[in-house]
Parts: C-alpha cells; structure tokens; sequence
C-alpha cells in the first residue's frame, strides 16, 4: 500500500461533515488492493519473473538433454527410449499407435482412479497424522509412549507393506489406498510434531498469563504456530503419496497410472511408460502447488513476521 499520510496531516475534524470528509481524503490516498484474483491467477503472481524465466530455461535444457540422448548421439541401450518429439506426437495422436493417448477414454480412467486414490488416502493421513503430530509435540508423555513405535514403522517402505495390505484387507481398492496412506501418514507426523516443537516457549508463558485455558492455547498458539511446518510436511506427504501409490499399483492395482505404467512395460509399449511417468509428475506438481498456495494464504502473518492471534 502507498500511504501518503504526510501531506494528509491535518487538524482533527471538528464536525461529523468534517470527519467524513478526512476519512475519505485519508480512504483515497491508500491504494487498496480492489482485484479480485481467480485461484490461478494467485498461483501466477506467487511466481517472481526471473522464477518463470528460469523454471523455463530448466525445462528447455532438460528435454534438450533427452532429445539429444535419444536423437542425436544414442548411446548403447538408449535406443529403445523415444525421443520427447515422437512420444509427443503418439501422446496427442488420435489413433495412437499403442492406444493411450490424450484422445482415448482409457487415459482419464486412469488419471482418476489415481487421483481419487491419492486425495482419499492424503486426506485420511492428514486427519489421522496431523492430530497426532500435535498430541506427540504438546504432551511428553505421549511422545515417549507413541513416538519410539512411529518411529520404528516410519523406515519401512511402502512397497515393503504390500504383502500384508493385500492380505489383510480383501479388496485391492482398499489395498492401494491403505499403502498410500501409509507413506503420507507419516510425513504427517513428523512434520506437525516437529512444528509444535518450533513454537517459542515464550507464547506458551504469555498465554499462560493471559489465563487462556487449554483449548485457546491449542487453537490460538499451537496451531498457528506449527502451520508452516504442516503446511511443508503436507507437501512432502503429497508427493510421497504419488510414488507410493504408483508401487502400490504396480503390484495390486487394476486400472491407475501405476498399472498403466506396469501394463506398458510388460507389452513393451514404451511410449506408454513416459505418458504415464510424465502424467504422475504434472499431477504431483499440480497437487503440491496447491498446497503451497493454500499455506501461504495462510501462513501470511507468519511470512510477514507476525504473531499468532
């Protein structure tokens, strides 16, 4: 905002006319920010120019590399991967040749199967995960009690799970999803105990004196102040959830990305494998932007050095 309080400096208003007046005079030397901005918009104007810039010299250089791996100089056992123009064209053809294309019924199936796959299971990690990362950051008690088991579980890899998963729940819907959640679960955790242990122990005291009972404390110091860090665990949940499911469907999926990529290969549909890959990575991307839109909207008293209130 550009405030020229200065030149505005006047006597108080000595009527109801006058103070009308002044507090327009005041109202029309802020700038108020009036635009109303669409969700993409927010996202465009979070990016700087030189982010732009060289976000797209990376993509430029990357795809640069690929091509002239794969087009120009071919090293041995390079010669089986398509080049990004020829995957481009079967990836927008209307009759691809090995039938998955932006064209065909098939590759949104997949797209969401696997989208609703990875929401439901980030969803129910968060919900589980983020309470218990508050609990295990606020109490010690349950901290030595719980968090020597998290941490125990947390190493194993997903994929590690899948036996039991496809054992111990019967359909291979849930199977997925409970692999899914697994990996996202504890990212959660982790994240929000570690952001409850950031909060200065100073707010705590003040708002011990203030005479704040337990739940104002959890709802107006606790929670905000772990927020950033939730806000970058859900991030890094997200796109665990991503890779996870692909492993969960590579080995007990029917349908999603992860089975397309896993069909492809044992077709040798190749194209169809970098179709997939590329798929998961704009999904990936898509979804952890949004999460960082969102924690910065509501992170921005923390960004701008604030305090919870």
């Amino acid at each position: 905002m550009n405030v020229h309080l200065r030149d505005q400096a006047a006597a108080p208003p000595g009527s109801q006319s006058d103070a009308a007046s002044y507090d327009a005079q005041l109202r029309a030397s802020i700038d108020w920010p009036v635009e109303q901005l669409t969700f993409g918009e927010r996202i465009l104007r979070a990016l700087t120019r030189d982010q732009l810039i060289l976000g797209l010299m990376g993509f430029v250089a990357f795809f640069g590399c690929w091509y002239f791996l794969t087009a120009v100089i071919v090293p041995p056992r390079f010669n089986f991967i398509p080049d990004p123009l020829s995957l481009f064209q079967e990836w927008t053809s209307r009759e691809p040749t090995y039938g998955v294309s932006l064209f065909t019924p098939e590759y949104y199936e997949h797209i969401w199967t696997s989208t609703l796959r990875v929401f439901g299971a980030f969803t129910a990690a968060v919900a589980l995960g983020a309470p218990l990362g508050i609990l295990l950051g606020w109490s010690k008690t349950a901290e030595n009690l719980i968090f020597p088991v998290v941490e125990l579980l947390r190493p194993i890899p997903p994929l590690a799970w899948v036996p039991l998963a496809v054992l111990m729940i019967p359909s291979t819907e849930g199977a997925v999803i409970f692999i899914t959640l697994l990996a996202s679960f504890f990212a959660t955790v982790l994240n929000t105990l570690l952001g409850v242990k950031s909060i200065d122990e100073n707010y705590f005291r003040a708002a011990a004196c203030l005479g704040y009972s337990r739940f104002q404390i959890l709802r107006r110091v606790v929670i905000p102040g772990a927020l950033p860090f939730v806000f970058t665990g859900l991030q890094i949940a997200m796109g665990v959830a991503w890779f996870s499911l692909v492993g969960g469907e590579l080995i007990a999926g029917r349908s999603g990305l992860g089975y397309l990529i896993f069909d492809a290969y044992t077709n040798v549909a190749l194209p169809n494998i970098f179709i997939g890959m590329i798929t998961l990575g704009i999904l990936g991307f898509g979804s952890s932007a949004i999460i960082r839109v969102v924690g910065n909207k509501l992170n921005a008293w923390h960004n701008r050095g604030g305090t919870a209130s």
